[in-house]
């Protein structure tokens, strides 16, 4: 496999990850709110279903939003680009 088809298998595995979570969560929710539990009750477990959700997915939409390396660390960088 090439690198470049090794980005592009890492790339669809987070994004399935990143659907598979935000399902997860959507269930999570809607669960919550079909339960009796008090509006302050469900006010605090939806904070922290959200604080969950946001530590799960942020690091992966971040993997996929971070630019592509195109140099080893310590390579020096092209004359033209100095």
């Amino acid at each position: 496999m090439s690198r470049e088809e090794q980005r592009q298998a890492m790339r669809a595995v987070r994004e399935g990850l990143i659907e598979q979570l935000e399902a997860l969560y959507r269930n999570a929710f809607d669960q919550i709110g079909e339960q009796d539990l008090g509006e302050g009750a469900i006010a605090r477990l939806t904070q922290l279903l959200l604080r969950s959700r946001e530590a799960a997915i942020t690091p992966l939409q971040q993997e996929i939003e971070a630019p592509l390396i195109t140099r080893a660390p310590g390579e020096s960088a092209p004359a033209s680009e100095s």
